[in-house]
């Protein structure tokens, strides 16, 4: 029997502009905000590790959104939300300033053919929004496993002074098939190949 989804799907046109993070997970926890959160494994796994904190994942492809809010529907995950939708535009006009800890980006489409790279989701706006959105000393995690992808986010976020690269762990050994950041970065693990990481923090 499939978990009931609907508790954990946020719905847009109910949303409040900025949205209240109080009343959406029903307390003052910090906020943290994942971009294109696929089928739910970060989401999922961080919530559990951290309940005093809230999760929001935004996916634009609306089956895994779907499949996101079941997984954690099945985990009974009081602190996550799932929104099915464009999270540059969430970033843009429900994102309260200076509410969010952490934004986290995995693995953004890279959209190879270079006709369609003004897709990607990483751009200008988003880092405008991000710093936005973030408390200060909040932090933008980036990972992704296209090096030319990497190297331009690299270069925007330097031309974005209020923000600083720091050093950032090296990922653990997992224990498991779902010890892994997202099912991304389990399939480039296994495949062995290369990781690109970066931490920033707001100033």
């Amino acid at each position: 029997m499939a978990a009931d989804a609907i508790p954990y799907t946020l719905d847009l046109t109910t949303c409040a502009t900025p949205v209240d993070w109080c009343s959406l997970f029903g307390n003052d926890h910090p906020v943290e905000l994942e971009v294109g959160s696929g089928k739910g494994l970060f989401l999922a796994n961080a919530a559990a590790r951290d309940p005093n904190c809230n999760f929001l994942g935004i996916e634009v492809a609306r089956k895994y959104a779907a499949q996101a809010a079941e997984r954690v529907a099945k985990q009974h995950l009081t602190n996550v939300k799932v929104l099915p939708g464009d999270a540059l535009l969430f970033l843009a006009r429900y994102v309260p300033p200076q509410s969010l800890r952490v934004v986290h980006v995995y693995f953004p489409d890279p959209w190879w053919k270079k006709r369609h790279r003004k897709r990607r989701v990483f751009n200008e706006g988003l880092v405008v929004s991000i710093e936005r959105g973030l408390v200060p000393n909040g932090e933008l995690s980036v990972v992704t496993d296209v090096e030319e992808y990497f190297g331009v986010i690299c270069e925007l976020m330097a031309s974005h002074s209020l923000f600083e690269d720091i050093p950032i762990q090296e990922p653990k050994t997992p224990e498991h098939d779902l010890d892994y950041l997202t099912n991304f970065e389990r399939k480039y693990r296994i495949e062995g190949r290369p990781i690109y990481r970066k931490l920033y923090r707001l100033r």
